[in-house]
C-alpha cells in the first residue's frame, strides 16, 4: 500500500511535513494532479500554469535525488485517486491544508469524502500560519509565532518509492490553457532555485532601501523581495523565509537602513497569514460583501464598457493604464499601485469589486486567494472596518513617477510628451499634441471619466448609502471575527503603508 503525497500549492521538498511524514510511514508516491475544471475557473490564467510548470520540473528533480519522482496525472481529483488506488493501493493521503478559492474548497471536500468511503486515511498539515477551525482571534498571533519558530524540516535523504519513477521533463508536461491566455513576456520564473536567488539578493542587496522604495513602481520593481509567487505556490516555505530573514535582521547594522527595511518585511510576512485566515474562516468573502450592509450599493450599476477600459489599460488616465500594462506584461506590480487600481475600479468607475478582482487574479502571477478577496473588498470599501481610501491617480502619478519614466516605458504613445504634461495629456492643446506626436482620442484614449468629479460622486454615494443603513452592529461583528488582536512589528503609521495593500502585501 502506498503513502500518497499530494502536492498542490507546496511545490518543494524542504520544510514539507506531509512528505517527511509519508517517508517515515512507508513507500511513497508523489502526485500532482492537473485538474481541467480548475483551469476553467474565472480566476485561472496561463501565467499561473507556466510558473507552476517550471516549479514542477524542479520539484521532480529534487524528488529524484531522493529516490522517487513526481507522478503527474490529468483529470478530476477523485477519478485520478481512484486510478492510483487501483494501480498501487492507497494507505494514507498526505497533503498540506489549502485555503484556496471556492472550487478548491469543494474539491478538497470531495476528496475527503472519497477517502472516507474507501477507508483511506487523510493527513493534512498546516502550510502557513493559518489555523483551521479557529474559534477566535485572541491567541492567533502567538500561534503564528509558534509555528514560525518551529524547526525547518530538512527533506528526507532517501525515500522508498511505491512505484518506479517515470520520466518527467518540461516538454512532457501539457500546456494547460487557463481561463485567460494573455501572454506575459516578463513573468517571473518558477522553481525553488529562482525563489532562493530572490531571497538571497533581497537580504544581501536589494532590500536595503525597501521601506522607502516600495511605494513607487519605478523603485519597487527592484527593491521589493519579489518572493510572492514563490510563497503562493510554495517553492519556499513561509517559515524558512521568516527564519532566514530574522537571522539577517539580527546581523543588520544600525543606521544602515537595513533594520527598518527588514522590520517592514517582517510585518508583511505576518499580514500574509492574517489575511488568508479571513478566507479560511469565512469562505464566502470570495463572492459576497464582507459587510452585508453594503449589499446593493454597486451591484446593479455595473458598466461593462468602463470595466473593459480599465482591464485593457484604456482609461485615458496614464498612471492607471501604465500600472495595468505592467501587470499584463510582467505579472507583478507594487502594493500601492495594486491598491490604486482596485480603488479606481471601485470608486471612480463605480464597479462592484467581484469582476475587477477576477481580472487582477488572472494577471497577478502571485495570485493568492486568501489575500486577494479580502483586499479587493478593503480597497473598494465593503469591509466596514477599514477607512475609505480614494486615490487621486494624477497625484499618484506625480508623486511616484515625477519625470514620467514609468509612463513612457509602458505607454509608448506618450514617449515624446514632456514631464509637465505626461500625467494629464488630455490637457495638451491640439497643436501641442501634433508637436509631440500623440492625438488624444486617437493615438491614446481620452479619459473615460473626470477623475475628480468621479471621486466626489463616489464619496456622495457612500455617504448616502451609509445614512440609509445601520452599519455599526455588522461592523462590530466583523471586527470581533476578523480583526487582528496585535499589530505586526511595524506600526500602521510607519512610512510606506498605512494598511497592507492589494495582492502580495509588498512581498
Amino acid at each position: 500500500m502506498a503513502q500518497i503525497v499530494w502536492f498542490k500549492r507546496d511545490l518543494r521538498v524542504q520544510d514539507h511535513q506531509p512528505l517527511a511524514a509519508a517517508a517515515e510511514a512507508g513507500a511513497v508516491l508523489a502526485l500532482y494532479i492537473i485538474e481541467p475544471d480548475y483551469w476553467a475557473q474565472p480566476d485561472a490564467a496561463q501565467r499561473h500554469w507556466d510558473f507552476i510548470r517550471e516549479s514542477l520540473v524542479e520539484l521532480d528533480g529534487a524528488l529524484r535525488e531522493r529516490g522517487i519522482g513526481l507522478m503527474v496525472r490529468t483529470g478530476e481529483a477523485t477519478e485520478v485517486l481512484a486510478a492510483v488506488h487501483a494501480e498501487h493501493g492507497i494507505d494514507t493521503l498526505y497533503a498540506h491544508e489549502e485555503t484556496g478559492n471556492h472550487w478548491s474548497y469543494q474539491r478538497d471536500e470531495a476528496v475527503r469524502a472519497w477517502c472516507r468511503d474507501r477507508g483511506v486515511v487523510v493527513r493534512e498539515h498546516p502550510n502557513f500560519g493559518v489555523v483551521r477551525g479557529l474559534r477566535d482571534r485572541d491567541a492567533w498571533h502567538a500561534r503564528w509565532e509558534a509555528r514560525m519558530r518551529e524547526s525547518v524540516l530538512e527533506p528526507p535523504q532517501r525515500i522508498r518509492p511505491a512505484a518506479p519513477p517515470g520520466a518527467l521533463v518540461a516538454e512532457g508536461l501539457p500546456m494547460v490553457l487557463g481561463y485567460e491566455h494573455r501572454p506575459c513576456p516578463e513573468r517571473q520564473r518558477g522553481g525553488r532555485q529562482a525563489g532562493q536567488g530572490l531571497l538571497a539578493s533581497f537580504l544581501m542587496e536589494r532590500g536595503q532601501g525597501y521601506r522607502s522604495a516600495m511605494s513607487s513602481p519605478l523603485t519597487g520593481e527592484w527593491a521589493c523581495s519579489r518572493l510572492s509567487p514563490h510563497i503562493a505556490y510554495g517553492t519556499l516555505s513561509l517559515r524558512e523565509i521568516v527564519q532566514t530573514h530574522r537571522r539577517r535582521w539580527a546581523e543588520a547594522k544600525r543606521g544602515s537602513g537595513w533594520p527598518q527595511s527588514l522590520q517592514s518585511l517582517e510585518s508583511r510576512l505576518h499580514w500574509h497569514c492574517h489575511f488568508i485566515q479571513k478566507l479560511e474562516d469565512q469562505p464566502d468573502i470570495e463572492f459576497r460583501n464582507l459587510h452585508r450592509g453594503y449589499d446593493g450599493m454597486r451591484e446593479h450599476e455595473f458598466d461593462a464598457g468602463l470595466f473593459r477600459a480599465w482591464a485593457e489599460a484604456e482609461t485615458g488616465i496614464p498612471f492607471v493604464d501604465a500600472c495595468m500594462r505592467m501587470l499584463h506584461q510582467t505579472g507583478w506590480l507594487n502594493f500601492r499601485m495594486r491598491a490604486m487600481l482596485m480603488a479606481f475600479a471601485g470608486y471612480h468607475l463605480w464597479l462592484h469589486w467581484r469582476e475587477p478582482a477576477l481580472h487582477l487574479a488572472r494577471v497577478f502571477t502571485d495570485y493568492e486567494p486568501g489575500i486577494h478577496y479580502s483586499q479587493s473588498q478593503m480597497q473598494t470599501g465593503t469591509t466596514g472596518i477599514n477607512a475609505i481610501r480614494i486615490y487621486n491617480p494624477v497625484k499618484q502619478s506625480h508623486d511616484q513617477d515625477p519625470d514620467g519614466a514609468f509612463l513612457r516605458r509602458f505607454l509608448p504613445q506618450l514617449a515624446e510628451v514632456p514631464a509637465p504634461w505626461i500625467h494629464e495629456p488630455w490637457r495638451l492643446p491640439p497643436e501641442w499634441q501634433r508637436h509631440y506626436g500623440v492625438r488624444i482620442g486617437t493615438d491614446y484614449p481620452a479619459p473615460v471619466i473626470d477623475h475628480q468629479a468621479a471621486a466626489r460622486e463616489a464619496r456622495r454615494r457612500i455617504k448616502a448609502h451609509r445614512a440609509g443603513n445601520d452599519m455599526h452592529a455588522e461592523a462590530d461583528r466583523i471586527r470581533q471575527r476578523h480583526a487582528s488582536r496585535k499589530r505586526p512589528a511595524e506600526s500602521r503609521r510607519s512610512r510606506g503603508s498605512s494598511n497592507p495593500s492589494q495582492g502580495e502585501l509588498d512581498l
